[in-house]
């Protein structure tokens, strides 16, 4: 492989940045390029309102680390965001407003996780030795199961208690897919990688900052600082392969057109990674299949049609606020029903915001904004006992892919010199921000050591 190749990045997400940063520290050259002027793609930072008129940023969901997720905090670290100070670092915890739930004790891994089941609060013996028992099983089955499994069947035969109040909060929570639904292999990595993996892997990572200044912006910034350069406001539209320019022998290069390119310092380039949502990969991607040659149009054809099969999941994030709002702990998990529709609601005043406001989560959401909102409102009332006002409600209405069963997800390479990432390409993870970093990562390595790109 030749040293210093001029790699594209199209979308400014944590998986952009992510590779971007990865292909830099490789010693090659990366630009971003984002169509909007917000980095951070589906996990970013938004501005909002109290009802007291108080200026507030906000995000356009609530996300929530893991101790396990290692390639996330450690590319933190690298653009220099340090996770001691940006996040509140909590033993695993699902309780309830009526404190009822596990919470782990801060001991050694797995060590936490018996503790936390033995001492949980509102779980009869028979509940505890039945996840104890499935647990067990698990592990002395390598955390595997058939691919074709739901979480529902993998846990059948555990108490109704153990499956309300520990299985599906884990499970919407780690997939944004309802457990009768979701996968169980997949299910079982996070849970082998957070509960019986390296020590502190299982605990809660809450932001005490946006999510935009937790790793976007920090890393455009270490960007600019080494040499590469994110684009901003710039919509790739058009994809083509060129021959090599001059008297330059080895590989055709790529190149990009679309309004505000020309702020970058260059639009032909050795390789180009896609880093937009799977349906904006696919779409832009048709297009280029569309004229290339039969070679390359055949699996570009192919890759689409498996991003477009893929379905997605809601997420709805509620913010609400009253002057005296307190939790008892920052993230408590709530009842839901049809009724009652959130799973999880977080004060933001104990995690560096104003005091007051709450965020509630609502995985795999259904319905309108205004309904669940409604819903959401009355459930504050009904389970924490609190009358709060709306600040502001965003849906992400394909916030992730439906992590079901025997899922076929894209494949990070497409042809030579283009490539996907993002939390939704082939891997071990469901969509996380530990997956999209990860995709990030590997698609930069895929790419830096594809032997079809080198230098005459």
């Amino acid at each position: 492989m030749g040293a210093g190749l001029n790699i594209a990045i199209v979308g400014a997400g944590w998986a952009g940045l992510a590779a971007a940063v990865t292909a830099i520290q490789n010693g090659h050259t990366a630009t971003v390029f984002e169509a909007t002027d917000a980095l951070g793609g589906r996990a970013r930072a938004l501005k909002g309102t109290l009802p007291d008129g108080t200026a507030v940023t906000l995000d356009n969901g609530q996300h929530i680390l893991i101790g396990a997720y290692s390639d996330t905090l450690r590319l933190m670290r690298t653009v220099g965001v340090a996770p001691e100070q940006a996040l509140l670092d909590l033993p695993m915890t699902l309780q309830f407003p009526d404190g009822r739930g596990i919470r782990f004790p801060d001991w050694p891994t797995p060590l936490d996780a018996l503790g936390g089941i033995l001492s949980a609060r509102g779980w009869t013996l028979a509940d505890k030795v039945s996840v104890l028992k499935a647990a067990l099983r698990w592990r002395w089955q390598g955390f595997e199961c058939a691919a074709t499994q739901s979480v529902a069947d993998l846990c059948h035969g555990l108490t109704p208690r153990i499956t309300t109040e520990l299985i599906e909060p884990l499970c919407v929570s780690a997939l944004n897919t309802p457990a009768a639904q979701a996968s169980a292999a997949v299910f079982l990595r996070v849970l082998r990688d957070a509960l019986f993996g390296a020590s502190g892997g299982s605990h809660l990572l809450l932001p005490k900052t946006d999510l935009g200044a937790l790793f976007p912006q920090a890393a455009a910034s270490w960007m600019a600082q080494h040499g590469g350069q994110v684009v901003a406001k710039a919509r790739v539209e058009k994809l083509a392969q060129d021959a090599p320019p001059g008297n330059a022998t080895g590989h055709p290069v790529w190149r990009l057109n679309g309004p505000g390119l020309e702020a970058a310092a260059a639009t032909h380039f050795d390789a180009v990674l896609w880093a937009t949502s799977a349906s904006n990969t696919a779409q832009a991607l048709i297009q280029y299949g569309l004229v290339a040659p039969e070679n390359i149009s055949k699996p570009v054809a192919a890759w689409c049609q498996t991003a477009q099969a893929l379905q997605f999941e809601a997420i709805t994030t509620v913010y609400a606020w009253s002057a005296s709002a307190r939790l008892t702990l920052p993230m408590l998990a709530l009842r839901n029903t049809a009724a009652h529709p959130a799973q999880f609601v977080f004060d933001r005043g104990a995690l560096g915001g104003p005091a007051g406001l709450l965020a509630f989560v609502v995985s795999a959401s259904t319905g309108d904004r205004a309904t669940v909102q409604a819903q959401v409102l009355a459930q504050a009332q009904a389970q924490l006992g609190l009358t709060l006002q709306p600040v502001q409600t965003v849906v992400e209405k394909r916030a992730t892919f439906a992590c079901t069963p025997g899922l076929q997800r894209p494949a990070q390479h497409i042809v030579p010199g283009l490539l996907a990432c993002g939390d939704y390409v082939a891997g071990p993870y469901p969509a996380t921000l530990e997956g999209a970093i990860r995709s990030g990562i590997n698609a930069a390595r895929c790419i830096v050591n594809d032997g079809t790109l080198t230098r005459g």
